[in-house]
């Protein structure tokens, strides 16, 4: 019997290699409420059973359906049939409005196609807005809201083959959905654990101390940066860490556990997420490795390669606390780059 339960129990890090996810994924989905997993008696690792397994067969099921985390909690937390109904109705409708939209301008840009193909051995200034096929579809061009970071399209659940392809070709950045900024170098106090759950941790231990030095009023102009030290992965005993750093005035002083540093700045490629989006640095990596005109200059492998993650309204995360803050978090992706070198 004692045989029989240890097969059905499986570590996080058998978990991420399993599904293809994240253990930083994995942890936010405990912290949201949505799996849960147990620690066995003489036994340094968290571990899942099989109800926690299958529950996140569902969630990656529904994320790749593009089901909002909120949304997906929402379904599993109620046994309801009606809740699930009334969540794939609300997508289902949106949908059906980018499908629309696409098909308008994918039918605009067909009659642009045609009309300057009849024109192809004439010389002429081009100038769409003098084309006479525009001002037919002026009206309806004026009506079309801005594109969203990602196109939407139907998929067959049955079909989970087909799902995973689309989702490649859904899941790409383009250049406007990255921003290109310049951090600037900056003192920082830096909060570092290593074990379970590293996040939580070393945020705490920041957020007492920016309450106990009053540091919002001192520097309301604070930024607060965020990465993996060291990596998942990076150590025998299967644990990892995290760092916070909190931008602070050159001449002030911190308490212990945590440290003063200098953050160097410089130039970084930018994305915001939700949190949670986690599988979105997937996606900002791949833009920088076949960007045109920047690429990455990723450092050692144990923090991040030197990407950051900035944590957006952290006083308000801070100072209010309120329910729902968490899940509200937005995070920006930074990954350091350069421009490349002109031929």
């Amino acid at each position: 019997m004692e045989l029989q339960l240890q097969l059905q129990l499986q570590t996080v890090s058998a978990v991420s290699k399993t599904f293809g996810i994240s253990t930083r994924m994995l942890r936010y989905y405990e912290q949201i409420g949505l799996i849960e997993s147990q620690r066995k008696e003489d036994y340094s690792y968290r571990v899942y059973d099989e109800t926690a397994v299958r529950r996140l067969r569902q969630i990656i099921l529904l994320r790749k359906l593009r089901i909002p985390v909120k949304q997906i909690k929402d379904i599993l937390q109620n046994q309801e049939i009606a809740t699930a109904i009334e969540v794939f109705q609300k997508n289902i409708s949106e949908l059906n409005e980018e499908i629309s939209a696409l098909s308008t301008i994918r039918n605009i840009l067909s009659g642009f196609v045609k009309s300057l193909e009849e024109k192809t051995n004439i010389k002429v200034e081009f100038d769409l807005l003098s084309d006479e096929s525009v001002s037919s579809v002026s009206n309806v061009i004026a009506s079309l809201s801005l594109p969203k970071n990602y196109i939407k399209e139907e998929n067959s659940m049955s079909e989970l083959n087909d799902l995973d392809t689309a989702n490649e070709k859904l899941n790409k950045l383009t250049d406007r959905d990255v921003r290109i900024v310049y951090l600037p170098p900056a003192t920082v106090a830096s909060s570092h654990y290593i074990g379970d759950e590293p996040e939580y941790h070393a945020a705490a231990i920041m957020a007492k101390f920016v309450l106990a030095s009053n540091l919002i009023e001192i520097k309301p102009d604070m930024r607060q940066y965020g990465f993996n030290h060291p990596n998942p992965g990076m150590r025998e005993d299967g644990k990892h860490g995290y760092e916070f750093w909190l931008t602070v005035p050159d001449d002030m002083e911190v308490p212990e556990p945590l440290t003063k540093k200098k953050f160097e700045g410089g130039l970084y490629a930018a994305h915001m997420i939700p949190m949670g989006a986690f599988e979105e640095w997937e996606w900002l990596s791949d833009w920088a490795k076949n960007n045109e005109k920047y690429e990455p200059v990723w450092t050692t492998p144990e923090v991040m390669g030197g990407c950051l993650e900035e944590h957006l309204n952290y006083k308000n995360q801070v100072c209010k606390a309120v329910d729902g803050c968490y899940d509200m978090a937005q995070l920006d992706l930074l990954t350091p780059i350069k421009e490349k070198a002109k031929e």
